[in-house]
């Protein structure tokens, strides 16, 4: 077996794999980048786990579509190929390689929610429920048959990184049961409904940005949705404020989206008002709302972009 993964999500899996005595023959993960205020390279969460897991043979290779890079997966000679949270593309060369072929970890209900961000779109969208699908992957975005389904609530008002690591635990308490039962010829995979699929692009920075002429409920769920990358922010006085907390209130009068219509900071919307709780400046901690009109007034009246 061959693992790739680099967020988060795919940690405890790989934990769970090798725990279960299923130790890849290869870690496949993204390279370091550059991060944090030093630029200094950091490895992925997969890599780090992999070193701690004592797994011989890890490979960062920036694409797998450089030359040698297929040939280099294939000489492995592996039967399967467990895939979560890779983000990179697998080459139908890759796809074929594994006499099995490739096994993804996905988070969301397919075919709900296709694409490089389920969780963030279903906390966007306001979704009550969402899951873990295990399915063989074909040549589509997130469109191959299914080995298994997990459904999994979405609780109220929870953050993108706390769904996220919900989801990474009902994944690692299913996929040794779903490997096993798959190489045995246990699980057979279906496919696909053919209607309910939605897609869920990649969050782009500039969708932070408020749109004040929305409801408060779809921007409250876009602060869940957008921690802790791209945040939610709005500019006053030539500064953007990032907002870390809000909740849906009843506007106590009629104004434009993006009027602040009372304190200490509450946000007329196009359907109800955003009143925002914690907030930050550029380049300070967070803080309440009341602390940052004590030495940022935003005064009722102002109009917010």
């Amino acid at each position: 077996m061959v693992f790739m993964g680099t967020g988060p999500f795919a940690v405890p899996a790989l934990e769970r794999l090798v725990n279960a005595g299923h130790v890849p023959l290869a870690v496949y993960t993204q390279p370091p980048r550059p991060a944090g205020r030093g630029l200094g390279e950091r490895r992925t969460a997969v890599h780090e786990a992999a070193l701690r897991l004592q797994i011989a043979e890890i490979r960062t290779p920036e694409s797998l579509r450089e030359e040698g890079a297929s040939e280099a997966f294939a000489a492995l000679g592996a039967d399967l190929a467990v895939v979560a949270a890779y983000g990179l593309i697998l080459p139908a060369a890759v796809l074929r390689a594994p006499r099995l072929g490739c096994i993804n970890i996905h988070g969301s209900k397919l075919p709900r929610w296709r694409g490089a961000a389920p969780i963030q779109r279903a906390i966007e969208a306001g979704d009550e429920v969402t899951g873990v699908s295990f399915f063989v992957m074909d040549e589509g975005i997130d469109t191959g048959p299914l080995l298994a389904v997990f459904e999994h609530p979405i609780r109220p008002r929870i953050r993108a990184p706390e769904l996220l690591e919900e989801l990474a635990a009902v994944a690692a308490a299913h996929v040794v049961e779903v490997v096993e039962g798959y190489v045995a010829g246990r699980l057979r995979p279906w496919p696909q409904p053919a209607s309910g699929a939605t897609y869920a692009p990649r969050i782009r920075k500039e969708e932070g940005r408020f749109n004040f002429a929305e409801p408060a409920a779809v921007l409250e769920r876009r602060i869940r949705a957008f921690d802790p990358w791209p945040g939610c922010w709005f500019c006053w006085s030539g500064e953007r404020i990032r907002v870390h907390e809000a909740e849906v209130v009843r506007a106590p009068y009629p104004a434009e989206p993006g009027t602040v219509v009372a304190l200490p900071l509450v946000i007329a919307c196009g359907r109800d008002a955003l009143a925002c709780r914690t907030v930050q400046r550029e380049g300070r901690r967070a803080m309440s709302a009341e602390e940052l009109q004590r030495g940022f007034s935003i005064p009722v009246g102002s109009r917010l972009g």
